[in-house]
């Protein structure tokens, strides 16, 4: 591949992409199912793809709406989400001027997104499920968070509400704020992270059969009595223990090697996070848009953390 239409920076270890921008492909690429082939593949072993300025649809005017409601609206929230499957919005007073026009923009930027995504990373296009998408509008430097839900601190992604059963959780980040650098940290890809941690943080500990624990026996209980229960893989509990386990390891938050990477404004970035470790230590205002992305559709499935995983103790997670 030409220098000049995808180059890697050594120094923010991330791959800056120059033939695709909000038009589509440049016509210098002859062979386009091809080229998303390999940046897809690029992705699932774990590097990060940059783009200088959102390869979709975001309207100025926009992101200039949604920086201005954090002076002006005490109500809103740390994080806007927003549910297209449901077309909910939460997070903001959604029934006033400002809430509906919140309401439309958080609408139109998880389409544009989702459809860069199926031009731009054809082989998952008509296979990945959409989930939330996200505005940060606060200052990521010196939150006061509890412990397991501190961004600052490095960490692989798992959700507690939405188990993926061995799906890669796929994001698309764009710093939105007119001056500040969105700053993170990365740490080393997945594969030889769960094999320095995996067992410690304990994976042969997690049952791997369906109704083995006192937690699935409850969950069983609650849908019989018609309540709301989340059935999770041993995948995905384990993958919520590893998330905990590396924000609570001040060894590996302080003498793993780690690179830090400095977003700019407008800066549009696309990353596995449940395969590469991240912290985000400063930045404000953030536009994001989580795509799950299911084993049938990688490419480099052995890259994948349930793969790693179920190597590493020799049983099926999911």
């Amino acid at each position: 591949m030409a220098a000049a239409e995808a180059t890697t920076n050594s120094a923010q270890n991330w791959l800056e992409i120059s033939d695709f921008d909000c038009d589509g492909w440049s016509q210098a690429v002859l062979d386009q199912s091809g080229r998303a082939r390999w940046y897809s593949q690029q992705l699932e072993q774990g590097q990060i793809l940059f783009f200088s300025r959102p390869p979709f649809k975001l309207p100025e005017q926009d992101c200039e709406f949604l920086i201005g409601r954090r002076a002006v609206d005490s109500r809103l929230h740390k994080n806007v989400s927003y549910r297209p499957q449901e077309d909910i919005l939460r997070g903001s007073p959604d029934g006033n001027e400002s809430g509906i026009r919140t309401h439309q923009i958080m609408r139109s930027y998880s389409s544009e997104v989702s459809k860069f995504v199926s031009k731009f990373l054809l082989p998952y296009a008509g296979k990945f499920r959409l989930d939330f998408a996200s505005f940060r509008p606060l200052e990521e430097e010196n939150r006061d968070l509890p412990l397991h839900k501190r961004n600052d601190l490095l960490h692989v992604d798992a959700f507690p509400s939405r188990p993926t059963r061995g799906g890669r959780i796929l994001r698309v980040f764009t710093n939105i704020h007119p001056t500040k650098h969105r700053v993170w940290l990365t740490g080393e890809r997945f594969p030889p992270l769960a094999r320095q941690y995996a067992d410690d943080a304990g994976l042969r500990e997690i049952p791997t059969r369906s109704g083995s624990n006192m937690r699935s026996r409850v969950r069983r209980l609650l849908r019989t009595v018609g309540l709301p229960a989340i059935e999770r893989s041993a995948y995905d509990e384990f993958m919520l223990r590893f998330h905990d386990y590396l924000k609570e390891n001040s060894a590996f938050q302080t003498s793993s090697s780690k690179s830090r990477l400095s977003f700019p404004p407008l800066a549009t970035w696309l990353v596995f996070t449940d395969g590469v470790p991240h912290a985000a230590l400063s930045g404000q205002s953030a536009l994001e848009q989580t795509f799950i992305i299911p084993p049938q559709a990688l490419l480099v499935p052995e890259e994948a953390p349930i793969s790693v995983l179920e190597k590493l103790c020799g049983k099926k997670l999911a």
